[in-house]
């Protein structure tokens, strides 16, 4: 039997300061803004495979929580990526090698869980 779920289309961030985490998303990690939302402060960024969706919680009607579990955002060099990010102020919580991926875990201003990650490994590794 063939699936139903074809894709992810996209994944929300919540947020309790839209313009603030705009200037994250966009001049900070570098993401490409696409559509800015008119009804809610809401904006859709470009992230390769995969929509982000960054809105403020609150004008949806939703409490905000930051989301612990973290996106991992994939890039060709983690420890590169990490440097260029500490020197605009990001602070990492946990850099690592796993055998099979480089990660470096740290959080958008309202402490929602992102991560570097590349898995250097071929696809059979343990």
């Amino acid at each position: 039997m063939m699936p139903n779920v074809q894709a992810i289309d996209f994944i929300y961030i919540f947020t309790t300061d839209f313009e603030r985490s705009v200037a994250f998303y966009r001049d900070v990690l570098g993401l490409i803004p696409g559509k800015t939302y008119v009804r809610v402060p809401g904006m859709e960024f470009d992230a390769g495979n995969v929509t982000i969706v960054v809105v403020e919680s609150a004008a949806v009607g939703i409490e905000f929580t930051p989301n612990t579990h973290p996106i991992a955002f994939r890039v060709e060099n983690v420890a590169a990526e990490q440097s260029r990010l500490e020197s605009l102020g990001v602070h990492f919580t946990q850099s690592l090698d796993t055998g099979v991926c480089h990660m470096a875990l740290f959080d958008d201003p309202d402490g929602n869980r992102l991560m570097l990650h590349l898995r250097y490994a071929d696809e059979d590794a343990d």
